[in-house]
């Protein structure tokens, strides 16, 4: 007796032009077997999930070097590096704070904060420095977060367009008889 059956098989999409012709493929598309409408959705989703971190992080990072360009700040001429420019990024945020950390240390004998005998004057000063360094590193890290927010998003939209092309995409069956001796009919 003759066995019959069928075989399920994907070809990708770039396969398809190649290995099967038209009178070959004929009536072998199929419906898939369950609704993928919740799965197109999720992928609409993630797209606009992405959409909405990379938005939130372009206005956190414009909000951060706004606020920093208002203060005016500029970087002194014994800085490492951006010497006469504002304090507007999160580069010239840091080397602002190591800045203020050169000075704080120069007035204070090498001393930290904690190191300074209490009645001693510079431990104001030093205080003062460190509070302005931890602004200043707060927004180089606020620019940090904005740009992982970004970095997030572009996956999200990438996974969400993955997911909607991989929910579109047709389901190929084949169908072939084999006979009892075992070679294709």
């Amino acid at each position: 007796t003759d066995l019959a059956f069928s075989e399920t098989t994907h070809v990708p999409s770039t396969q398809r032009s190649i290995d099967m012709t038209e009178a070959q493929t004929a009536g072998t598309v199929e419906v898939p077997a369950r609704k993928l409408g919740l799965v197109k959705a999720v992928g609409v989703l993630g797209i606009i999930g992405g959409l909405a971190l990379i938005a939130v992080g372009l206005v956190v990072w414009i909000m951060v070097s706004v606020q920093l360009r208002a203060e005016n700040i500029v970087i002194p001429d014994d800085a490492i590096a951006f010497q006469g420019q504002v304090v507007q990024g999160p580069f010239t945020a840091f080397v602002q704070a190591d800045t203020i950390q050169m000075h704080a240390l120069h007035l204070s004998g090498g001393k930290t904060y904690a190191e300074l005998p209490q009645d001693d004057p510079i431990r104001d000063v030093m205080m003062n420095a460190s509070f302005l360094r931890a602004s200043l590193f707060t927004s180089v890290v606020s620019y940090g977060v904005a740009v992982f927010a970004m970095g997030v998003g572009a996956l999200f939209i990438i996974f969400g367009w993955a997911v909607r092309r991989l929910a579109s995409a047709p389901v190929i069956v084949k169908q072939s008889t084999f006979a009892s001796g075992g070679a294709a009919a």
